[in-house]
């Protein structure tokens, strides 16, 4: 059996199948790329909920697998060279588990950085972008009076959404008929910003009829809604 007593967030989420990937998360659209994606590629793992009501991201145990005190994390019992890997940062572990297991990443090199472009697309644009706006809809920022920032971010929301709406446009996915980790990574910021931030009023939903069937058709995956439940019913 795999020891990975070696690592200290073990201690304060204790393993109980550790020759399978260890998930640290919650269900945010970061956390909800690295489940929907284990999902999809089906390998066995076990999820554990980092509480952030109770501050569990500063601890010591959680700081020692990611000193940048986010989610999702990944301890991965069978890593390269058969060594556990620790990984943070939702872009590097969907990279990562793609070429662990050979999917939803294209191995002809054009393909392969046409799909990175994309991915890094959210990573820098969609994820902060509708983060921001989300701020100033459902958080301490609803509340300011002036509404020039949360409109900044409204505006620069639309105009992704359009840069994303005209590359579907007779797209079945990202990368056209193949699904990949660009889609994983954009859509549940999708899903985020419309049910959760409730801004499609302000970033004029119905004008991207190319982003909601797409969306509708990742929301239909067994395996995006499987992923979807998972870090919501983790262990604590």
């Amino acid at each position: 059996m795999t020891d990975l007593s070696a690592f200290p967030i073990t201690r304060r989420w204790p393993a109980r199948h550790p020759d399978r990937l260890q998930l640290y998360s919650l269900p945010t659209p970061n956390g909800l790329k690295v489940s929907i994606m284990l999902e999809e590629c089906g390998l066995p793992y076990e999820a554990h909920r980092v509480n952030f009501e109770t501050n569990d991201q500063f601890t010591p145990e959680f700081l020692s697998l990611n000193p940048n005190n986010k989610i999702p994390a990944i301890l991965d019992a069978n890593g390269p060279g058969g060594e556990p890997l620790p990984l943070w940062e939702s872009g590097a572990i969907l990279i990562y588990l793609a070429e662990k297991t050979g999917r939803f990443l294209p191995t002809v090199p054009a393909r392969r950085y046409e799909t990175l472009q994309w991915l890094m697309f959210q990573m820098g644009g969609i994820g902060p972008m509708f983060g921001q706006l989300g701020f100033f809809t459902i958080f301490a920022g609803k509340d300011y009076e002036d509404k020039r920032p949360r409109d900044r971010y409204a505006a620069e929301s639309r105009r992704l959404l359009g840069v994303l709406n005209q590359r579907l446009s007779g797209r079945a996915w990202v990368m056209g008929e193949d699904y990949s980790i660009a889609d994983i990574a954009i859509f549940p910021w999708v899903r985020n910003l419309i049910e959760r931030y409730r801004a499609a009023d302000l970033v004029g939903w119905a004008d991207f009829p190319e982003v909601q069937r797409v969306l509708t058709a990742f929301m239909a995956r067994p395996a995006v809604q499987r992923g979807i439940a998972v870090p919501d019913s983790a262990l604590p």
